[in-house]
């Protein structure tokens, strides 16, 4: 793509933007043109409103230093300056709500990080390689909302990106229970060991709202599309508990499933092995190959060694065997702030272009 996308990121000032904007920078297809915060950083040059709350470990861009920040609030001007949106922020639910939608009714494509519109009937909540057909929802919420070009389109929760991708090869044999727990990284609250010293050498068994995002949004993901909306799906049933550990990235998932059909191991693994999806299939630039890593190690996956697999956009699966109440237990590893948040979202805006959703104002 020689003429690139123009894209604005809302939120440009937290750990999310901050990995949106790393991984905007020299993308093939897009190019930063307009970053947005609070009144607090507005008019401020990127540099100055950040100061010192860089948390990536890579060093700022040089290209976004300059950069005027856009209060969030004046979302007319930002559209101004783009042909679409990644959306980060820490508000209430209805606040954002609004501003996702007043951003559409600019005709302004947006990709959303955040969880207020992912129950939203017509808004598609999308792990790219799984339901990549659901932005067919788009049309129906364009309707909704009297637009042309613009629509919102919702990336699902971070806690759900290890797992759900691991059963969905397997859905054909018929999960019907999981059990989940997962042992969430630090920098999913935004945080690092400097921000968060009470983390170190620590765990806490609770993280408001998780358990139940990871209960009820996989039953979106595998859900059927029905015209005006996604049909949920009723099973498998899942019980999950989500702990925040002493780890600044990287979410693993220990899980265990009961099958109508059980698979063999060699089923499983075979399936893991050939798992690929559209992403794949079109050569998506963010798209991982393979999207499913299986490590044979029984130590493994671990997140120090095996977040960054597939430069963070990977999943990684380890330590299958038989479970002597469930049918089979394993674990698995995503990295939060990649394909949990910001890479998943450059990847469905990837494929919002690649399906024609997305094109130049």
């Amino acid at each position: 793509m020689t003429n690139k996308l123009k894209a604005g990121i809302i939120g440009a000032t937290g750990y999310v933007g901050q990995r949106f904007i790393t991984l905007l920078t020299d993308h093939p297809w897009f190019e930063i043109a307009a970053l947005a915060a609070s009144s607090r950083s507005a008019n401020k040059t990127y540099e100055e409103a950040i100061a010192d709350r860089w948390r990536i470990d890579v060093a700022m861009p040089e290209s976004v230093k300059n950069i005027k920040v856009i209060d969030s609030d004046d979302i007319e001007t930002l559209a101004e300056e783009v042909d679409l949106v990644f959306c980060a922020v820490d508000m209430d639910k209805k606040a954002i709500i609004e501003m996702e939608e007043r951003v559409a009714r600019t005709e302004t494509p947006l990709i959303s990080n955040n969880s207020a519109n992912r129950n939203t009937p017509d808004v598609p909540m999308i792990i790219p390689e799984i339901n990549p057909h659901h932005t067919s929802l788009i049309e129906a919420q364009r309707k909704r909302l009297g637009t042309q070009r613009g629509f919102i389109v919702a990336k699902p929760n971070c806690s759900i990106q290890s797992y759900v991708p691991a059963i969905t090869p397997l859905l054909d044999f018929g999960p019907e229970l999981i059990m989940v727990s997962t042992y969430q990284a630090i920098s999913g609250a935004g945080k690092t060991f400097e921000t968060w010293p009470e983390m170190i050498h620590n765990l806490i068994p609770y993280i408001g709202g998780e358990e139940e995002k990871s209960e009820k949004e996989p039953m979106k993901i595998w859900g059927e599309f029905a015209t005006d909306h996604i049909k949920l799906a009723t099973e498998p049933i899942i019980s999950a508990q989500c702990y925040r550990v002493s780890v600044q990235d990287g979410h693993t998932a220990s899980v265990s499933v009961k099958f109508r059909n059980k698979p063999s191991k060699e089923d499983i693994l075979a399936r893991w092995a050939d798992f690929k999806g559209v992403p794949q299939e079109r050569n998506l630039p963010s798209a991982p190959q393979p999207f499913l890593t299986y490590f044979e190690e029984p130590d493994r996956p671990q997140a120090k060694l095996d977040a960054m697999v597939q430069r963070g956009m990977g999943v990684a699966i380890g330590r299958l065997r038989e479970d002597p109440i469930f049918d089979y237990k394993f674990a698995c590893l995503s990295h939060n702030t990649l394909r949990g948040a910001a890479g998943g979202g450059v990847l469905m805006a990837e494929l919002l272009v690649d399906q024609g959703y997305i094109e130049k104002k």
